[in-house]
């Protein structure tokens, strides 16, 4: 198990290690590549996920539902330690409910149980993040605006690829079409693991008590969520070994880029994120375990 765990675990370090020395060695500027990897890539992907023929959107019903529960399982569990320390929890609250499922948890989704499991971890990032820029977007700024909010492309993008997986009996998008969307999707895992290597260099680690909190409530609350939530769904053995894997996960990047954008501690954030992500080396492996056993 500890060997099947490693091999899983050792692409997703590899390229987020790539990622990191060459923005040691090179500096970037990974701005529109992030902004690519949001606008364009990210939606294509959840687009073309659900487009698919292999889709059924029903037989994912309670993988989205148990997904919906977790993430706000989490934010209830987070809430009173938030209180408890003394934190603005419009700092904190997104991160822990909030994880990482884009950037990393795709990638374990593939190499743990093989293409079969994309598509599904894709509706878990599409329902994760559909909550996101909606529900997270009003906690970081009570006062963002709902049509804001609303267009946003991962929003329409979801509600394309449900549209789409509905309407497949009647219509479904031409082979080249589908084949271009599909192709520029696929590019988002790895690409999303890169920047996040890269993005990692510039990363303070000052506020590192808050962060490491923040860090530590992301996949605790989750875990505790998901034992919580699985039994009261009929979900296969893939599903459910996809849920755990959505709940070990650490804080999602994307907490930073809203939190930059809101100017809502912005720096603190930075910190939550990154150890976050450097802890998913003790979280991960417990998902992972659970998924495989």
């Amino acid at each position: 198990m500890a060997a099947k765990i490693f091999s899983i675990m050792l692409p997703v370090i590899l390229i987020i290690g790539i990622g990191w020395l060459y923005g040691r060695l090179a500096n970037p500027d990974m701005s529109g590549v992030n902004l690519a990897c949001l606008d364009i890539l990210c939606p294509l992907l959840v687009v073309s996920a659900f487009a698919s023929k292999e889709f059924v959107l029903a037989e994912q019903a309670s993988l989205l539902a148990a997904c919906l529960l977790v993430v706000l399982g989490s934010g209830l569990l987070a809430w009173p330690v938030v209180r408890w320390a003394g934190l603005d929890p419009r700092t904190m609250m997104p991160p822990a409910m909030f994880n990482n499922c884009g950037n990393m948890g795709m990638a374990l989704g593939v190499f743990a149980f093989g293409s079969a499991g994309l598509a599904p971890f894709v509706a878990l990032f599409s329902m994760s993040n559909l909550l996101h820029f909606t529900l997270g977007a009003k906690i970081f700024n009570r006062h963002a605006s709902l049509k804001a909010i609303l267009f946003t492309p991962m929003v329409g993008a979801t509600v394309t690829g449900v549209t789409l997986s509905l309407a497949r009996p009647w219509f479904a998008l031409p082979e080249p079409v589908f084949q271009a969307v599909h192709l520029l999707g696929n590019a988002t895992v790895p690409l999303m693991l890169f920047a996040l290597g890269a993005r990692m260099v510039g990363v303070s680690i000052r506020s590192w008590r808050v962060g490491l909190l923040g860090a530590v409530l992301c996949p605790v609350t989750g875990l505790l969520s998901a034992l919580i939530v699985a039994p009261l769904f009929t979900l296969t053995p893939l599903q459910h070994g996809l849920l755990f894997i959505f709940a070990s996960l650490p804080p999602a990047v994307l907490n930073f880029l809203l939190a930059d954008r809101y100017q809502q501690e912005p720096e603190r954030m930075a910190t939550i994120v990154l150890l976050g992500n450097m802890l998913a080396v003790v979280f991960v492996p417990i998902g992972l375990y659970i998924s495989l056993r």
